[in-house]
């Protein structure tokens, strides 16, 4: 990736200047606002504070609130350069720590090159903080600097530039290990690099099962050994090797592993050459590794190659590491952050990437396919499940060491993580708890899709549902072994297959007896079900399936015909609609109808507001429900007008208990103050959630424009008002909402939405 000096200037520099601002957590828009937010409000937390210090963490951010702290004498790999210039550095960490875990940082620069006095002013921020990440400060201080803090304050302490590296990096030894067919126990390690992070490395991976005497030191004085004087220290020691060798080309000679923390251009190919088998090689030196990953492939193709940059495969991205740490390390108060919470991480990262990568992650890449091996050996930066995977194992193994402070229970807690992800993942966890609760079989009649095959892999995997994939079988085998998606233990099905002409027959029948008096004849429906859309729509019709989810590479009425036909409304429904479910920052809204009925009647509308009241409750959010139009409550008169507001009154007389008004404009039906100023009746004193658009168009743009201009994540459309779930993708759709969809369909098969 080729960033320009004048882009990166004026990133930097537009306004407002910098990356960060500190903005309001409590509303503070009225008088009464500020006296709670100040005085004479503030006093009562202060006065419980006093009486009890840990209700800091209660009534203050305390507890999401991390210090970057760094006195600038290694800033990257531009070296000292001093607090000021460092600044910049320290407010993209806050900006990471922010996007990946949503913690709370405040950078701070400190004038202070003596160890002792660093170590003095940030012991003294420990009330304001919930931890310290130290950062950018040069070896071999920052051992001294570290282990200090971490015996005189009673919040984690982490030094990045060593431990982030060391796990990061530590997670691919795990995984370069195994694809190896390597023993840790037996590798024989060169480490090009004597400071923080190299030490660190080499203390995490003893940990992990390397051993000490296989470990070869190497700095720039040479290999580091024990008839050695010159350039040691107590750190250094703990690896000196009796050996005769003394170059890094001699080291490396026979070598099972290299791991570079130093210079670019260290390496050259005929030392990557020397080494023994399937070679592992981690050139970590930025902006230029030890050796070019090009370089060492050409002069060694069997070599698991890892680097410190993000345009080659297998990046050692300290992001992936202590956004997550701190976040697991903070939710428990551990008082430290410790080894067994290092080793933690680094095999939870390991773990992750073994796993099936969701496809929002190779969006984010440019569509590239990730799989476990040699190029993918520890996840992506943007994989979303770091944050699930890693700070839950952290808080558990602060729990077993005993540095927690606050016991939690492990599932209820990863559930809790997906707050910090947005409000799509907080929402759409509550449905894939409630499907993961009795899952079901939901048929995909694209079976032969790429995007089905993984999304029915992740359903399995995650317990989601029990998937029936539709196709020819031998040719969704084939597919399924292309992308390394297992589908042994799924349901193959092919209409046309010969030995499934009897049940084949049955449905015929079934829907010839439906549809007669309607111009399909028996011929003809066994016509339409040799396609694969009617036949998994029949599947569920017949009770051979519990759900279908179809459209990924339709027309939304190539699916909505078919299941109308043969599934039909359900009892008491006249009018089956659409829902999306939009999801804001902090907020989440239901637009319906937008894919159905173009003209809704105001018994349409009425029928609409209820069946999407019914499917807020599966999200367990409590409807509130405005039927929209131009007009407020009367302002205009005409057919259209009075259509919406009949239909507010039919949903008030079937439904009594539901929170309903209108007819409203949608800033009316926002805005809570304006209601309150000019429309102080409205029985709706809260917010709206549920928008009820007056016609398909209308609706349609609205869900549109939030996606596209609003930033909104939509989630939908739900297909409301059918006898058996039945739903329709967006064509299109990536992994992620194919599973979304999935878990829908089976809580709608429970008995759940719009049943």
């Amino acid at each position: 990736m080729n960033i320009r000096q004048q882009e990166a200037l004026e990133y930097h520099s537009s306004y407002p200047k910098g990356k960060i601002e500190v903005v309001t957590t409590k509303p503070v828009n009225t008088a009464r606002q500020l006296a709670l937010a100040y005085t004479p409000g503030v006093a009562e937390p202060c006065l419980r504070i006093k009486e009890r210090p840990e209700d800091v963490y209660e009534y203050t951010g305390k507890g999401n609130l991390v210090a970057v702290v760094t006195n600038g004498t290694a800033v990257l790999g531009l070296g000292d350069i001093g607090p000021e210039a460092g600044k910049p550095v320290m407010e993209g960490k806050a900006v990471l720590f922010k996007k990946f875990a949503g913690i709370d940082v405040f950078d701070i620069e400190i004038n202070a090159r003596d160890p002792d006095e660093f170590i003095r002013v940030v012991k003294a921020l420990e009330p304001t903080f919930g931890g310290i990440n130290i950062e950018d400060v040069k070896a071999p201080e920052c051992f001294y600097i570290e282990r200090e803090l971490r015996r005189q304050m009673n919040i984690p302490v982490f030094h990045d530039d060593q431990h982030g590296t060391a796990i990061i990096s530590g997670a691919a030894f795990i995984n370069a290990c195994e694809l190896s067919g390597k023993d840790p126990a037996q590798v024989r390690i060169v480490v090009s690099g004597a400071g923080a992070a190299a030490i660190a490395c080499m203390d995490l991976y003893v940990s992990l099962g390397a051993q000490k005497e296989n470990v070869w030191l190497v700095d720039s004085k040479g290999v580091v050994h024990t008839e050695r004087t010159e350039g040691m220290n107590e750190y250094k020691r703990r690896y000196a090797q009796k050996t005769s060798a003394r170059t890094l080309a001699q080291a490396m000679e026979g070598a099972d592993a290299f791991l570079g923390v130093s210079v670019g251009g260290l390496v050259s190919p005929a030392m990557v050459a020397s080494m023994g088998s399937r070679p592992i090689v981690f050139a970590m030196a930025n902006p230029d590794p030890e050796i070019g990953y090009d370089e060492a492939r050409a002069a060694r193709p069997d070599v698991i190659m890892a680097t410190g940059r993000s345009d080659f495969p297998n990046q050692v991205n300290n992001v992936l590491g202590f956004p997550s740490i701190f976040r697991g390390a903070l939710d428990v108060r551990a008082r430290e952050i410790n080894i067994e919470m290092h080793i933690a991480a680094a095999r939870a990262l390991a773990a992750l990437a073994r796993e099936d990568v969701p496809e929002s992650v190779a969006a984010a890449y440019g569509g590239t396919r990730f799989r476990f091996g040699p190029e993918y050996i520890i996840p992506k930066p943007f994989d979303s499940r770091v944050l699930l995977r890693v700070a839950p194992a952290v808080a558990e193994a602060a729990l077993r060491s005993g540095v927690a402070r606050v016991l939690i229970s492990t599932s209820t807690y990863t559930a809790g993580l997906q707050k910090h992800l947005g409000r799509g993942h907080e929402v759409m966890s509550v449905i894939l708890a409630k499907a993961k609760a009795a899952p079901k079989r939901i048929v995909f009649p694209e079976g032969t899709e790429d995007k089905i095959l993984r999304a029915a892999h992740v359903c399995l995997d995650e317990g989601i549902a029990q998937p029936i994939l539709l196709g020819p079988v031998e040719a969704i085998r084939a597919r399924a072994a292309e992308l390394g998606v297992a589908v042994s233990a799924m349901e193959l099905l092919d209409p046309l297959d010969p030995q499934r002409k009897e049940r084949l027959e049955a449905y015929a029948e079934h829907l010839w007896q439906r549809r007669q008096r309607r111009g399909i004849t028996l011929e003809k429906a066994r016509q339409t079900l040799r396609q694969r859309t009617p036949y998994g729509v029949m599947m569920v019709e017949m009770g051979d399936a519990d759900g279908c989810v179809d459209g990924l590479a339709k027309h939304y009425p190539e699916v909505v015909r078919p299941a109308l036909q043969i599934v039909g409304k359900r009892e008491g429904v006249d009018f089956v609609s659409g829902v999306y479910v939009v999801i804001l920052k902090d907020r989440v809204k239901f637009f319906a109808d937008t894919t159905v009925n173009i003209h809704p009647t105001a018994e349409c509308l009425a029928q609409i507001a209820v069946s999407t009241a019914e499917a807020c409750k599966w999200f367990d959010i409590e409807p509130r429900i405005a039927l929209l139009s131009y007009s407020n409550f009367g302002s205009s008169e005409n057919d259209d007008t009075r259509r919406v507001a009949e239909a507010v009154q039919l949903v008030k007389r079937r439904q009594p208990g539901l929170i309903v008004d209108g007819e409203m404009q949608v800033d009316t039906a926002l805005d809570a103050s304006l209601r309150k100023e000019f429309f102080p009746f409205s029985e709706l004193k809260d917010d709206a959630n549920v928008l009820i658009f007056p016609d398909l168009a209308a609706g349609n743009v609205a869900y549109k424009l939030m996606g596209q201009l609003g930033g909104a994540e939509l989630v939908g459309p739900i297909l409301l008002g059918m006898r058996k779930p039945v739903n329709v993708l967006q064509r299109g759709s990536d992994v992620n909402a194919i599973v979304n969809m999935a878990a829908l369909t089976v809580v709608r098969a429970q008995g759940g939405i719009g049943a």
